[in-house]
C-alpha cells in the first residue's frame, strides 16, 4: 500500500475513530455538565475487557437521562448524515470520515448487541435510554442499530435513495422516542 510506511490510510483513519469516540463520549459529558449531573468517568468492564464510562449521579428526572445517555448516538448520527451527505453530493469520503463512519457503525452494533443480550455494565447507554423512556432496552437496540445499518449501505451504495431514507427516518424515530417518551 503506497504510503503506509507514513501512515498514508491508517494514521488518519485512526484519528476519524479516535474522534469519532471523543464526539460520543464529549456529548455525554456536555449534556452532564449542562445538567449539573456531576460527570466523572467510571471503570467498567464488558465481559474480559476493562473500560470506562463518563457517567453521572443517579436521580435525575427522566428526561434528562433520556437526553444524556441518548447523547452519544445522537453525535453520531449528526456526524454520519455531514459525511454521508457531503459524499452524496459528489465530495470524496477520506481516510478520517472513514474511521468516523466505521466508528459509529462498530460502536452501534455493539452496543445493540449488548441491548438485545442485556448484558454488559449498567452504564451502557442502551439501557439508561430504556430506563429513561420506559421503553424494552431490545427496541432501543434495534433504534441504535438500524441507522448503523442504513449507514453502511449508504457507505457502500451512495446513490440509494432506499439506503438514505431508511438511514435519515431511522434517525429520527430514535429521537422520537428520546423526545416524545411519555
Amino acid at each position: 500500500m503506497p504510503g503506509a510506511e507514513a501512515g498514508g490510510f491508517w494514521k488518519p483513519f485512526l484519528a476519524g475513530a479516535a474522534s469519532g469516540f471523543a464526539i460520543h463520549e464529549g456529548s455525554h459529558f456536555v449534556l452532564d455538565v449542562a445538567f449539573d449531573a456531576e460527570p466523572r468517568l467510571k471503570g467498567v468492564s464488558f465481559g474480559p475487557i476493562p473500560f470506562f464510562a463518563v457517567t453521572h449521579r443517579n436521580g435525575l428526572p427522566s428526561h434528562q437521562e433520556a437526553l444524556i445517555s441518548s447523547a452519544g448516538f445522537l453525535s453520531q448520527h449528526v456526524s454520519s448524515e455531514l459525511v454521508l451527505t457531503r459524499r452524496a453530493l459528489g465530495g470524496e469520503i477520506s481516510p478520517y470520515e472513514k474511521g468516523l463512519l466505521a466508528f459509529h457503525v462498530a460502536t452501534s452494533v455493539a452496543y445493540a448487541g449488548a441491548a438485545f443480550a442485556r448484558y454488559g455494565p449498567y452504564e451502557r447507554d442502551t439501557r439508561g435510554v430504556a430506563d429513561a423512556t420506559h421503553t424494552s432496552e431490545r427496541v432501543i437496540g434495534a433504534l441504535v442499530l438500524a441507522p448503523a445499518v442504513f449507514d453502511a449501505w449508504r457507505y457502500k451504495r451512495p446513490g440509494s435513495r432506499a439506503a438514505k431514507w431508511g438511514s435519515r427516518l431511522s434517525k429520527v424515530a430514535y429521537l422520537g422516542v428520546i423526545l416524545f417518551k411519555d
